[in-house]
């Protein structure tokens, strides 16, 4: 489950541009960039703002990255009307709905905006010049198979997602459920939404576990609901039954693990992300040919493999 003012390139940099001599890093001229995140304080999206900066120095483009205090499209709208309004040439911007964010994308582009869509996606991605994010169906699947071997007996299982319309948590639920089905020893009980609310995350675990004491793994779709998810088990005083692999691996996931209240995590590549994003802004810009859509893969860290050299480079950053 997450930021100055640009450069204006000049009106002869600009032409310059048009005829393919201009933009980017060295040529004369300065793209005007924005990254408009899911959430704000997120480790997924500090990992990828920091990718963003850095990718877009080597570019010779300034970037501005802004985003909304909680994962909600109603938030989300109005940064992204503000971003705009000043006029940068692409925004890289992570959708909080499939849906309700498809107008807000669409004026953008009209203002002849380049938009890149990063991590999170939109019902039609046509109106962007190409999407980049997790293979998180395939992250699902591994989440599942993790469980798998963490409760091989068998037994219930649950999912703890943010909310339905995101696209990101919607596949690694999606993954998981249908990976659930392939083995008769697992009980799926469906997919429950936090609101990507801790607190609520730990309150759907304790109901859970009071209904079904005998759920043997969650899956929390991600930071906060592992985050939460972990209070309601310990709570619970389940800690050495139930066992949850969370997605992603930011340091409150990463400090549980080490703690043994979660059992694995599946990392993605925010930062791969980032800089993928920045790229395929700026081949847009250009009026190269752009990729339509990108997957980029995960690891999966587990206390055996946190401190080595994959495991490390795996793992989230609380700043740049």
């Amino acid at each position: 489950m997450n930021r100055l003012k640009a450069v204006v390139a000049t009106a002869a940099a600009l032409f310059l541009a048009g005829c393919g001599s201009g933009g980017g890093s060295g040529s004369g001229g300065s793209y005007k960039l924005a990254f408009v995140q899911g959430v704000t304080g997120d480790a997924f999206y500090i990992t990828m703002g920091c990718a963003v900066r850095a990718e877009a120095r080597k570019e010779g483009a300034t970037v501005d990255i802004q985003g909304p205090q909680k994962f909600d499209p109603t938030l989300q709208t109005p940064v992204l009307q503000g971003v705009v309004s000043s006029r940068p040439d692409a925004i890289l911007i992570a959708p909080t709905d499939v849906s309700a964010m498809q107008r807000p994308v669409e004026q953008a582009t009209k203002q002849n905006i380049k938009v890149v869509l990063v991590d999170t996606t939109l019902k039609d991605p046509s109106v962007a010049a190409s999407a980049i994010a997790s293979d998180n169906i395939g992250g699902g699947k591994a989440a599942f198979n993790a469980i798998k071997q963490l409760a091989p007996r068998g037994g219930k299982v649950l999912v703890v997602s943010v909310s339905p319309g995101v696209s990101t948590t919607d596949d690694r639920a999606k993954g998981f459920q249908d990976a659930v089905k392939t083995d008769p020893k697992y009980t799926d009980l469906g997919v429950q939404y936090s609101q990507n609310e801790p607190q609520k995350a730990a309150q759907i675990v304790t109901a859970a576990l009071q209904k079904d004491p005998d759920i043997v793994g969650i899956f929390a779709a991600n930071i906060f609901s592992a985050e939460g998810a972990a209070t309601g088990i310990r709570q619970a005083g389940k800690q050495d039954q139930v066992k949850i692999v969370g997605f992603d691996a930011g340091p409150d996931q990463v400090k549980a693990l080490r703690d043994g209240t979660v059992q694995a995590l599946v990392a993605q590549q925010p930062g791969r992300i980032g800089q993928v994003g920045v790229q395929q802004a700026v081949k847009a810009l250009k009026g190269d040919r752009t990729d339509t859509k990108i997957q980029t893969g995960f690891t999966i860290v587990t206390r055996d493999n946190l401190d080595t050299p994959e495991g490390k480079a795996a793992l989230y950053k609380s700043s740049c």
